[in-house]
């Protein structure tokens, strides 16, 4: 049914906002605090309500003076709202969205001069007169649309109204500060060589703004344009694109835990990668020929340095940086018997990685057969489009086009028989990508910043086909909303070797975790720049034990592998490198919460205290969670001898207590402390009620079992009740999990009456065979000496250290049946 209403036209919106910069700013804030009451105006001042009608399947149809609003619920907590202006048809398909629409109940009642959907969270109300489209979750008000569509010059937009005190996460891997507000951002994936402190523009361009008001806006449309993020401080969001859909879906929670779960349900869970990329990776640009790569390789072996991947760069198929690229093929001058040495690389327990770009030079050995099969893209002449940059005359390959797929594919499968282990795409925004050219998508301005996405789609594609066992290993410098669910393995680009470099890091990783792309990651040690400086060196390694991934890789002038480094740096480096492997079940354990819920690895201390009068948590980059439990503060500065560092409140408890990861000391949450730096380690810190499983350290992931662990526990009177876990799999396999092939330990500690009640639940999936685990239980901040420990009724032996009150006991074998420790304080 359509329910209509008579026109009304409205006056111009408000007046232009004045010149000087402070009334500006006061007109802005005034502004946006309007935006959500009667003064609001209409989003456009031609834009009229006429009707409106809901049909079976959810949608409420919203006619308008000048189009359609089509607005569908997802989920309780997501709802998409497009525009299709009159004259045309929502014929756009979505490169990001996954999850289908329809899926919950939603009502549609029209009252009082208004039209509203509501699912159980959501709440979107049409005001009729003046026309605003605002949104509300669990009755709190989200964002509203300003002028909703508008169309000036080249570029059509979407407006919202913002909260004065509104903070905007997003759009994308950017350094600019971690709340971004003020800025306006170019929608066009571009590397960013040699990088510093900031980077306005880099391989990673997502339309999605995250606020501090628990929501996400995604914008559904990935053609070129641009993202303002209130830039004229008049209390405006704004997305301007050149063309392409007028879609958006609004994502809310109650938790920023919650509205992870809504963004990557929306766009696409990241699968667990191998266990193998948890570990250390041999990097440069590059090595150069066969005998070179082996003696890295042995030199980290003869070193005692764990390993468990090399990467080989360009040289691998061609012996000089220009006029090979495309080549896609072993160089068998450099590398005569290069499957042979990657089979002696894996029967180490070490991988190859090799470099792949998807550019096809007219000198490469490629290029004839890349023509003839029609797999480049083309100009207005059906032709090749061929053009110059820097490596240099090259086409382009149309990675949207199914023979260029198939092509492309096929060169990956015959790499993958002869050894290669994992895939590294380089260059993929494209680098260089003239305007002019065309793919079988579209021109290259509106597939632009699809590209690294298609790419990596067209292998996880190749692998679900042909190898649906195997978890993929695909690592991109460019990508788009959703391209986690490829299992794409992103890092920043080519930063350049410095302190500045190093400080941009961690807000780079948080916003792209907080933008589902979680394995965001650096070039440890810095690329760009003949940099000789151990103490940025060591210090990035050992910021890189709690970064995704671990892979130290620069310019080959000087070294990036620890081996190469003088002994007192080395030793260091080593300490950093064989921690990581300590941690390898806790950090596998937080990957596979990430494959299930969304929550990144790395998490912004805002996510455990959302609000703080006295502190602005959501700008704090210099600090962060790693995975649920641990709390770390890379050293930034040269010499640093003191650092400020943010203790968070934990969610649910009234005391707060931190402890040094390295000497147990306390420190209360909800203060800002200086502590003093040491040479061997950042600060760390974990809760008070954690527990954190550590393994013995391996020369590669392939020696680890997980069956003889030590499991850590952080006591303390704060703490009445905790929980933690492991999980285990078989480290390979694509779908362990949901075949059933995987194991769980699930811990709790309680404290009640003078007892430290500890327990040890394992399950285990359908398929999964039993494993026999063994833990070195070891209790931290433990007062006095236990009067007993006992285990299924049975008194454990154990030992206390008075000076570091630790208690230590190893537990009898844990199989199939639950596991009580009680300790008697």
């Amino acid at each position: 049914m359509l329910h209509s209403a008579t026109p009304i036209l409205r006056s111009a919106d408000r007046p232009a906002v004045p010149a000087p910069k402070r009334l500006a700013l006061l007109v802005g804030l005034l502004a946006a605090s309007l935006a959500f009451g009667p003064q609001a105006a209409a989003q456009n001042a031609a834009r009229t309500f006429l009707g409106w009608q809901s049909g079976p399947d959810g949608v409420l149809q919203v006619t308008t003076s000048d189009g359609r609003y089509l607005i569908k619920p997802y989920a309780a907590d997501i709802v998409e709202t497009s525009f299709v202006p009159r004259g045309q048809q929502d014929t756009g398909t979505s490169h990001a969205v996954v999850l289908a629409p329809g899926q919950v109940a939603a009502t549609v009642k029209e009252e009082a001069g208004r039209v509203q959907l509501a699912t159980g969270g959501i709440t979107v109300t049409v005001e009729k007169k003046p026309f605003r489209i605002s949104y509300a979750y669990k009755g709190r008000p989200l964002v509203a649309e300003k002028r909703g569509y508008g169309h000036a010059g080249k570029l059509e937009s979407i407006e919202f109204a913002l909260d004065p005190d509104e903070a905007l996460y997003g759009a994308g891997a950017r350094a600019a500060g971690m709340n971004r507000r003020g800025q306006r951002f170019t929608l066009y994936n571009k590397a960013s060589y040699g990088f510093g402190k900031t980077a306005a523009q880099m391989g990673y361009g997502i339309p999605m703004a995250l606020s501090s008001r628990r929501y996400a806006i995604h914008f559904d449309n990935p053609q070129s344009g641009y993202l303002d993020f209130d830039s004229r401080h008049d209390g405006t969001l704004r997305f301007e694109t050149i063309g392409g859909r007028k879609t958006y879906q609004v994502v809310a929670g109650d938790d920023w835990a919650q509205v992870m779960d809504g963004t990557t349900r929306l766009t696409g869970r990241q699968p667990l990668p191998p266990r193998w990329a948890f570990g250390n990776f041999a990097s440069r640009f590059g090595y150069h020929d066969e005998a070179e790569t082996r003696a890295v390789v042995e030199r980290f072996r003869r070193d005692d340095i764990p390993l468990d991947a090399v990467v080989l760069d360009l040289y691998w198929f061609g012996k000089t940086v220009k006029g090979t690229m495309g080549n896609l093929a072993w160089d068998r001058d450099s590398f005569p018997h290069a499957e042979q040495m990657m089979a002696d690389f894996s029967r180490q327990g070490v991988k190859t990685v090799v470099i792949t770009e998807p550019f096809v030079l007219t000198t490469s050995k490629r290029w004839q057969e890349a023509a003839s099969k029609g797999v480049l893209a083309t100009g207005k002449d059906g032709k090749p489009f061929t053009f110059d940059f820097y490596f240099g005359n090259t086409g382009l390959v149309d990675v949207f086009a199914p023979r260029a797929q198939d092509w492309f594919w096929n060169i990956y499968k015959e790499l993958k028989a002869g050894g290669v282990a994992g895939w590294w795409g380089d260059l993929g925004e494209p680098e260089m990508h003239p305007s002019a050219a065309r793919h079988a998508a579209g021109s290259a301005d509106e597939v632009h910043n699809i590209y690294g996405h298609q790419w990596a789609r067209l292998i996880a594609d190749g692998y679900a086909r042909d190898f649906p066992q195997e978890r993929p290993f695909i690592l991109m410098r460019s990508g788009y909303s959703g391209s986690q669910r490829f299992g794409m393995i992103p890092w920043s680009g080519d930063v350049g070797r410095g302190w500045g470099g190093l400080q941009s890091q961690v807000e780079i990783s948080l916003q792209m975790g907080m933008q589902g792309q979680a394995y965001m990651h650096s070039d440890l040690g810095g690329f760009a720049g003949p940099v000789l400086d151990d103490e940025l060196y060591v210090r990035w390694l050992q910021y890189g034990v709690f970064q995704p991934v671990f892979r130290p890789h620069a310019q080959e002038s000087v070294a990036p592998e620890p081996v190469f480094r003088e002994a007192a740096t080395k030793a260091l480096a080593r300490d950093a490198v064989r921690l990581r492997y300590a941690m390898l079940p806790y950090n596998y354990t937080a990957a596979f919460d990430n494959s299930r819920t969304g929550m990144p690895l790395m998490r912004p201390v805002m996510f455990e205290e959302p609000e703080n009068d006295m502190v602005p948590v959501g700008t704090i980059a210099t600090t962060y969670l790693w995975g649920s439990d641990l709390l770390v503060s890379p050293v930034v500065e040269p010499g640093a001898t003191r650092q400020e560092v943010y203790f968070p409140k934990m969610a649910g408890r009234a005391d707060s207590v931190w402890f040094d990861f390295y000497t147990d000391k306390p420190h209360r949450g909800g203060i800002v402390e200086t502590v003093r730096p040491v040479a061997q380690h950042i600060p760390t810190y974990v809760r008070a009620g954690a527990f954190v499983p550590l393994a013995k350290v391996v020369h590669s992931t392939s020696e680890y079992d997980g069956r003889e662990l030590e499991l850590h526990y952080w006591h303390d009177a704060s703490v009445n009740e905790a929980s933690g876990k492991l999980y285990d799999d078989d480290g390979h396999s694509a779908h362990a999990f949901e075949d059933g092939n995987y194991q769980l330990v699930r811990f709790s500690g309680k404290t009640r009456d003078g007892r430290l009640e500890i327990g040890l639940l394992p399950q285990a999936g359908a398929r999964a065979a039993v494993v026999e685990r063994r833990f070195a239980l070891k209790v931290h901040n433990v007062g006095a000496r236990p009067r007993a420990v006992e285990a299924g009724g049975q008194a454990l032996p154990f030992t206390w250290n008075a000076e570091r009150r630790l208690l230590e006991v190893s537990l009898p074998p844990l199989r199939q049946a639950p596991l009580q420790v009680a300790v008697t304080l």
